[in-house]
């Protein structure tokens, strides 16, 4: 009889380990108890590294809560470090860098990382310590440019855009100075490092100059010579691995970091510095 007993306990006790496995339900989207039809949040690791784009992710953050995303950042201190970290695993998406920056990465490390919303541009423009107008700028002047690669493809067309020089149709965003065509000025375009420029500046008559080295030396976009035109290929992107772009957390990302909200911030933060798309 304590036989029978301790069999019938012993199959009480199974049944309800397999119930209680049973209600456990999917451990892959777990559901709040309270409300069972909120799914709880997961998780979404950015890979960050200064300004506007911090700022703007830590905007969005509470609306993508809102959407089940928990936005976490992983903060870098040097450019070159984020799409590797990509690449690895160690974020989901990054957000810091423009289109031909990520092509070349992709070029030269054997990479595939894909591009899923534009969401702004800083314009590079052209700026002077010695001339306030362009039409002033005398024949054979001085000018500096970036020397890194799609940096200075970038400059040759300001400066093509600004109706100083002609490319070669076709250079494109890796255009050299051997492509081009037309100098009427025959100005004396000279290479440097993009950092440098606004103290190139002393000695050039005018630099071609990215919007983050300029502020970082207190140059006034307002007071530059022009601007690059709005169309331009350098639009800031949100990155992720090829398997990730029709993820619903980065889709939700980047609504969320087009939203009027951003553009509104870019507007009352960053005039004339950041535009939005």
């Amino acid at each position: 009889m304590k036989k029978t007993w301790s069999l019938i306990l012993i199959a009480c006790l199974i049944l309800a380990l397999g119930l209680a496995a049973g209600c456990g339900g999917d451990q892959g989207q777990p559901q709040d108890a309270g409300n069972p039809d909120k799914t709880i949040t997961t998780k979404l690791v950015v890979g960050v590294i200064g300004e506007p784009h911090t700022e703007m992710l830590k905007m969005v953050k509470p609306k993508l809560a809102e959407e089940g995303v928990d936005l976490v950042f992983k903060d870098f201190t040097d450019y070159s470090q984020l799409n590797p970290a990509l690449k690895d695993g160690q974020v989901d998406t990054n957000f810091f860098q423009h289109i031909p920056y990520l092509e070349e990465f992709n070029a030269a490390t054997n990479s595939d990382l894909v591009w899923t919303v534009k969401i702004h541009t800083e314009p590079m423009r052209i700026y002077s310590k010695k001339i306030d107008k362009l039409d002033k700028l005398p024949d054979k002047a001085k000018v500096g440019i970036p020397n890194d690669g799609t940096n200075s493809g970038r400059a040759l067309a300001v400066l093509q855009s600004a109706g100083l020089i002609k490319l070669k149709e076709g250079a494109g965003v890796n255009a050299t100075t051997r492509d081009i065509i037309e100098n009427p000025k025959e100005l004396d375009i000279k290479m440097a490092d993009a950092a440098t420029l606004p103290r190139v500046l002393d000695d050039a008559v005018i630099c071609c100059i990215n919007t983050n080295f300029a502020l970082d030396a207190k140059l006034d976009p307002m007071g530059a010579l022009f601007v690059e035109p709005g169309d331009s290929p350098f639009a800031n992107v949100l990155v992720v691995r090829p398997e990730d772009k029709d993820d619903p957390r980065i889709v939700k990302l980047g609504k969320a970091l087009q939203s009027d909200e951003i553009a509104e911030f870019l507007k009352d933060n960053y005039p004339a510095c950041v535009l939005a798309f």
